[in-house]
């Protein structure tokens, strides 16, 4: 992508000049006409969402009003002055943009008092951050957690409360983002009690429709800015698929070089010649073993260079983390195997390329991840590494779905029931609910209210509900749909803390005998207890990867719509789902050849959530050629390929989805293939699905089709994830179906 000139402007006459003299201090003369629109909103009262390409200077858009706003000092009667909260997804970007406002502000005095208040803040400080800080950065979770039902300590900071910044915006979809979308309803409610009434500057990547999933967000009016006017350094884009090896995988089928082994030779590569890069991975594991991979080879070449490259994910240390972003900002580290905690950003200037081992899951992921290379106006390298999976051998042969499409909306839904109920608890236990409240957080709470009065959480006592119980409301839910409290990983022999895994994680990546990856070290777990939510590891040096393997079975509840397709039926509705992790398989690192399975004693577990499925008839099957024997095998294929394309089409990951294909269910009575949302209440991607089914499943077809293997491979129609260790399948079978499908597809 050639290189972009950018377009200036000047700032409001209504920004103080200290203000303007900082920023120039900082070698920016003259402000992008994006960053001058968003502040002349802001200060307008306007809330505002800047939707512009990563290192467009967003973080200046919102920046510049706030820090004069506080400048100014609007006294309050408390006379602390004007305050401004910022939210970020993630802890490591709500500390590197405290860094940039400490500098940017160092001009203005002691008039800035910027300070982090998450859970890593030591205890001594918080009360200082509470009584004296103007402006406090944090994360949704702490707002969820500490802020919002501590808000008496918090009233002076609530009632002088100017501006919210929501940073990196575009994350919060699916269940999280509906959590998030009900946490800001009750900061609404709050700082209404406090007679404050603060205006919303959100930050966005390029999204389709920004302003709508801003205002889906916060429940507010919001003015869009989406015309980027920065310059832009030249961006060479790769697009890189693993060569087959002279391994056969399951059924025979044959096997690609993995993305993690093929991201951590290139990452080597680089870091050779000098060239400061990150390689992002979608899990935990990945991150490690390209880093692990990565030093090895490194220390063949120069033991020297091996020290220069590491990893960086959730579950470390709050320590472990500081260190890791202090080394990658100094330039001590070279390169860096990190997951998405670093797209988010993070400003690491200076890195010439990006490696992105298998697709992220969205196209606003990709170009967000991309941008972390070239921030300095430099040329840049990016080079997407597919997976051998359907999605991402679609895009190595389709370029144009990539880079010829719009990014997508966001999706989330904030009246889910799962959702909302705790949330309507929560806010309840900061103040009782009233009549009032109810339009703020959406029409679904007045068929809400009378559950939670039957489950004894709210009583109703003349005009509000007000939280019955002893324990803290906000408990009752983890927004980020983790589903429990962190398993924690203790090192049997020590009993050192390793780090933490989420709970709806824990039953497919420390069941016992699991290989976890920490720090470069590999451990096996030696146990899993559930029930105190711990697994023991030993540190070890297994030749092998652990994959779990689960089954699932489904039942239909409701039926929400349903369209004809043909003879066939399009549904959408909700579904109960009982999934049961029941053995592991041990894969040869690097080539992913697998070497045994070993069965689990794991309990199932249920869900509740939104589906899309279709049927067809034997009329249909007879026309498709599709006997009793094959059945099972094409449906089971049909299935695979639809959830490794969904993302195309949905803010989703092919792991925030789950499907179940069945010949003959009981409660269709015809063959029945569906795909659901991993989360309770459903996340807004099975919806998304159902509505753009057509052109979603035409995409499966074709990628089945075109595919060049004789039975059915990763690239195609077998799963990573298959419960069933992908059997049955039938390659040409989900050909015939799926085109007999789409022939009955309404236009």
């Amino acid at each position: 992508m050639p290189p972009r000139a950018g377009r200036h402007a000047v700032w409001p006459d209504r920004i103080r000049s200290e203000v303007v003299a900082a920023v120039q201090e900082c070698g920016i003369e003259h402000p992008w006409e994006h960053q001058a629109l968003a502040a002349e909103h802001a200060l307008d009262g306007d809330s505002v969402v800047v939707a512009t390409g990563t290192a467009s200077g967003k973080s200046l858009a919102y920046l510049v009003p706030v820090l004069s706003t506080l400048l100014d000092g609007s006294e309050a009667a408390n006379g602390r002055g004007a305050t401004a909260l910022y939210l970020a997804p993630t802890k490591a970007l709500a500390a590197d943009q405290c860094r940039s406002v400490k500098e940017l502000s160092q001009p203005l005095g002691h008039a800035v008092r910027p300070a982090v208040y998450d859970g890593d803040t030591p205890y001594e400080e918080r009360e200082w951050i509470r009584q004296y800080a103007n402006y406090v950065l944090t994360n949704p979770d702490m707002l969820h957690r500490g802020i919002l039902p501590g808000h008496a300590r918090w009233s002076s900071f609530l009632k002088s409360l100017k501006y919210v910044v929501v940073d990196e915006c575009h994350t919060y979809r699916g269940v999280f983002g509906s959590h998030v979308a009900q946490v800001l309803r009750r900061l609404r409610r709050l700082c209404a009690r406090y007679d404050a009434s603060p205006v919303f500057l959100l930050a966005s990547a390029t999204a389709a429709e920004p302003a709508l999933a801003a205002g889906r967000l916060t429940g507010l009016p919001v003015v869009e800015i989406a015309d980027d006017a920065s310059p832009r350094g030249e961006l060479v884009f790769a697009l890189w698929e693993p060569p087959l090896t002279e391994l056969h995988g399951e059924k025979g089928a044959p096997v690609r070089r993995t993305a993690t082994a093929e991201t951590a030779d290139l990452l080597t590569d680089l870091a050779v010649q000098g060239v400061r890069s990150v390689a992002f991975v979608r899990s935990r594991r990945g991150a490690e073993l390209i880093s692990v991979i990565a030093q090895e080879r490194l220390a063949e070449v120069d033991r020297s260079l091996a020290r220069r490259v590491a990893a960086y994910r959730g579950g470390y240390l709050p320590e472990e983390r500081r260190a890791l972003e202090r080394a990658l900002h100094s330039g001590e580290l070279l390169g860096l195997a990190a997951t998405t905690a670093l797209e988010l950003g993070v400003d690491v200037s200076g890195l010439d390329a990006v490696l992105i081992a298998g697709y992220p899951g969205t196209r606003a992921s990709v170009w967000q991840q991309a941008g972390r290379a070239g921030r300095a106006g430099q040329g840049a390298l990016a080079v997407l590494v597919a997976r051998d999976d359907p999605l991402d051998t679609f895009l190595v042969h389709h370029p144009e779905a990539l880079f010829d499409q719009p990014v997508e909306s966001t999706v989330l839904d904030p009246d889910n029931p799962y959702v909302l109920a705790p949330h309507l608890c929560a806010a309840a236990a900061e103040i009782p609910l009233t009549d009032d409240d109810l339009d703020l957080f959406g029409p679904a709470c007045k068929e809400l209210l009378p559950q939670l009065e039957a489950a004894k959480l709210l009583r109703r006592r003349t005009k509000a509900w007000h939280w019955t119980r002893r324990e803290r409301a906000a408990e009752l839910t983890d927004i980020r749909g983790e589903g429990g409290r962190p398993v924690q990983v203790v090192e049997a022999g020590t009993g050192r803390l390793l780090g933490t895994v989420d709970a709806s994680a824990a039953h497919s990546t420390v069941h016992e005998g699991a290989v976890h990856l920490h720090q470069g070290r590999t451990y096996l777990v030696r146990s899993l207890d559930l029930e105190d939510s711990v697994a023991l590891v030993e540190q070890a040096d297994p030749p092998y990867s652990t994959v779990a393997r689960d089954t699932t079975a489904i039942s239909v509840l409701e039926t929400d719509t349903e369209v004809p397709w043909g003879d066939g039926r399009l549904c959408y509705g909700s579904v109960e789902v009982t999934n049961q992790v029941v053995s592991f398989l041990r894969r040869r690192l690097i080539t992913g050849e697998v070497l045994g399975e070993t069965k689990l004693d794991l309990p199932p577990r249920t869900l509740r959530t939104r589906a899309v499925w279709w049927t067809v008839t034997e009329d249909q099957l007879d026309e498709a050629r599709i006997n009793p024997e094959i059945l099972g095998g094409a449906l089971h294929a049909a299935e695979h390929a639809s959830i490794g394309l969904l993302p195309l089409f949905a803010t989703c990951d092919r792991w925030d989805i789950g499907g179940v294909s069945i010949p003959l269910h009981p409660d269709t009575l015809l063959p029945t293939v569906f795909v659901y949302d991993g989360h309770p209440g459903g996340a807004g991607f099975a919806e998304r699905a159902f509505h753009t089914a057509r052109t979603w499943l035409t995409a499966t077809l074709e990628a089945i089709a075109v595919c060049e293997c004789d039975a059915g491979c990763p690239s195609c129609i077998q799963s990573p994830k298959c419960g069933n260790g992908n059997e049955p399948l039938h390659k040409r079978g989900a050909v015939r179906l799926l085109t007999v499908l789409l022939r009955g597809a309404p236009g």
